[in-house]
Protein backbone atom coordinates (compact mmCIF):
# COMPACT_ATOMS: atom_id res chain seq x y z
CA UNK A 1 0.00 0.00 0.00
CA UNK A 2 1.30 3.42 -0.74
CA UNK A 3 0.25 6.16 1.39
CA UNK A 4 -1.05 9.72 -0.77
CA UNK A 5 0.57 12.91 -0.54
CA UNK A 6 -1.51 15.29 0.77
CA UNK A 7 -3.56 17.58 -1.96
CA UNK A 8 -2.20 20.82 -2.34
CA UNK A 9 -3.91 23.57 -1.05
CA UNK A 10 -6.25 25.85 -3.76
CA UNK A 11 -5.66 29.32 -3.75
CA UNK A 12 -8.82 30.12 -2.45
CA UNK A 13 -8.17 27.83 0.37
CA UNK A 14 -4.76 29.50 1.01
CA UNK A 15 -6.42 33.32 0.79
CA UNK A 16 -9.05 32.11 3.37
CA UNK A 17 -6.32 31.00 5.64
CA UNK A 18 -4.26 34.44 4.80
CA UNK A 19 -7.37 36.74 5.53
CA UNK A 20 -8.57 34.62 9.02
CA UNK A 21 -4.59 35.08 10.38
CA UNK A 22 -4.84 38.78 9.24
CA UNK A 23 -8.00 39.42 10.72
CA UNK A 24 -7.38 37.98 13.98
CA UNK A 25 -3.97 39.69 13.89
CA UNK A 26 -5.34 42.90 13.06
CA UNK A 27 -8.28 42.19 16.19
CA UNK A 28 -5.22 41.76 18.32
CA UNK A 29 -3.17 44.96 17.00
CA UNK A 30 -6.27 46.91 17.13
CA UNK A 31 -7.53 45.26 21.12
CA UNK A 32 -3.78 46.72 22.05
CA UNK A 33 -3.15 49.64 20.84
CA UNK A 34 -6.77 50.59 22.73
CA UNK A 35 -4.87 49.51 25.86
CA UNK A 36 -2.74 52.86 24.61
CA UNK A 37 -5.03 55.22 24.06
CA UNK A 38 -5.01 54.78 20.13
CA UNK A 39 -7.64 53.77 17.44
CA UNK A 40 -6.64 51.06 15.17
CA UNK A 41 -5.65 53.81 11.86
CA UNK A 42 -3.99 55.97 14.69
CA UNK A 43 -1.12 53.16 15.30
CA UNK A 44 -1.54 51.59 11.57
CA UNK A 45 0.22 55.08 11.01
CA UNK A 46 2.68 54.92 13.47
CA UNK A 47 3.73 51.83 12.52
CA UNK A 48 4.03 53.25 8.71
CA UNK A 49 6.40 55.80 10.04
CA UNK A 50 9.88 54.12 10.33
CA UNK A 51 10.84 56.65 7.88
CA UNK A 52 9.33 60.37 7.24
CA UNK A 53 6.16 59.77 5.30
CA UNK A 54 4.24 62.41 2.75
CA UNK A 55 0.63 63.13 3.90
CA UNK A 56 -0.53 61.63 0.47
CA UNK A 57 1.92 58.84 0.70
CA UNK A 58 0.45 58.34 4.38
CA UNK A 59 -3.04 58.10 2.39
CA UNK A 60 -2.57 55.89 0.26
CA UNK A 61 -1.29 53.33 2.94
CA UNK A 62 -4.56 53.87 4.81
CA UNK A 63 -6.61 53.55 1.33
CA UNK A 64 -8.29 56.78 2.10
CA UNK A 65 -8.82 60.44 1.04
CA UNK A 66 -5.93 63.37 2.36
CA UNK A 67 -8.28 64.97 4.10
CA UNK A 68 -9.00 62.58 6.53
CA UNK A 69 -5.34 61.85 7.28
CA UNK A 70 -5.29 65.26 8.56
CA UNK A 71 -7.35 64.60 11.22
CA UNK A 72 -5.48 61.49 12.06
CA UNK A 73 -2.26 63.18 11.92
CA UNK A 74 -3.82 66.13 14.13
CA UNK A 75 -4.91 63.91 17.00
CA UNK A 76 -1.33 61.87 16.88
CA UNK A 77 0.38 65.44 17.13
CA UNK A 78 -1.86 66.57 19.57
CA UNK A 79 -0.28 63.70 21.73
CA UNK A 80 3.38 64.36 20.78
CA UNK A 81 3.68 61.16 18.81
CA UNK A 82 4.32 62.75 15.56
CA UNK A 83 5.31 65.84 14.35
CA UNK A 84 5.00 67.62 10.51
CA UNK A 85 8.05 68.63 9.25
CA UNK A 86 8.76 70.37 5.52
CA UNK A 87 10.01 67.68 3.00
CA UNK A 88 13.11 69.20 1.90
CA UNK A 89 13.44 68.15 -1.63
CA UNK A 90 10.02 70.08 -1.70
CA UNK A 91 8.52 72.61 0.90
CA UNK A 92 5.49 72.63 -0.29
CA UNK A 93 5.34 69.11 0.88
CA UNK A 94 4.64 68.30 4.45
CA UNK A 95 6.01 64.53 6.03
CA UNK A 96 4.84 62.80 8.65
CA UNK A 97 7.74 62.31 11.27
CA UNK A 98 7.21 59.93 14.15
CA UNK A 99 8.68 61.10 17.49
CA UNK A 100 10.91 59.33 19.60
CA UNK A 101 7.22 59.05 22.21
CA UNK A 102 5.42 57.66 18.91
CA UNK A 103 7.83 55.04 18.15
CA UNK A 104 8.25 53.66 21.68
CA UNK A 105 4.11 53.52 21.98
CA UNK A 106 3.92 51.42 18.67
CA UNK A 107 7.14 49.44 19.81
CA UNK A 108 4.92 48.81 23.14
CA UNK A 109 2.09 48.13 21.29
CA UNK A 110 3.81 45.17 18.89
CA UNK A 111 5.53 43.88 21.88
CA UNK A 112 2.47 43.60 23.66
CA UNK A 113 0.58 41.65 21.09
CA UNK A 114 -0.43 38.89 22.98
CA UNK A 115 -2.60 37.04 20.83
CA UNK A 116 -0.35 37.07 17.94
CA UNK A 117 3.04 35.97 19.87
CA UNK A 118 1.53 33.30 21.47
CA UNK A 119 0.01 31.71 18.05
CA UNK A 120 3.46 32.44 16.46
CA UNK A 121 5.16 30.50 19.84
CA UNK A 122 3.63 27.26 18.41
CA UNK A 123 6.29 27.15 15.85
CA UNK A 124 9.27 26.04 15.67
CA UNK A 125 12.57 27.65 14.67
CA UNK A 126 12.31 26.16 11.59
CA UNK A 127 8.77 26.75 10.98
CA UNK A 128 9.29 29.91 11.67
CA UNK A 129 12.15 29.99 9.16
CA UNK A 130 9.91 28.67 6.67
CA UNK A 131 6.88 31.15 7.07
CA UNK A 132 9.17 34.00 7.08
CA UNK A 133 11.04 33.37 4.02
CA UNK A 134 6.82 32.31 2.57
CA UNK A 135 5.87 35.54 3.23
CA UNK A 136 8.76 37.48 2.41
CA UNK A 137 8.66 35.70 -1.05
CA UNK A 138 4.57 36.78 -1.44
CA UNK A 139 5.21 40.05 0.06
CA UNK A 140 6.75 42.33 -2.78
CA UNK A 141 3.53 41.04 -5.37
CA UNK A 142 1.35 41.83 -2.52
CA UNK A 143 2.18 45.03 -1.90
CA UNK A 144 2.19 46.21 -5.53
CA UNK A 145 -1.33 46.11 -5.75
Amino acid sequence: MSATAPQAPTKLQLLELLAAIGTAQWHDFATTAAHHGLTATQAKVLAQLDDPLPMRGLAAVLACDASNVTGIVDRLEARALVRRAADPADRRVKNVVATDAGREIIRRVREEMQETHGALDALSDVESTTLYALLDRLRPAAEST
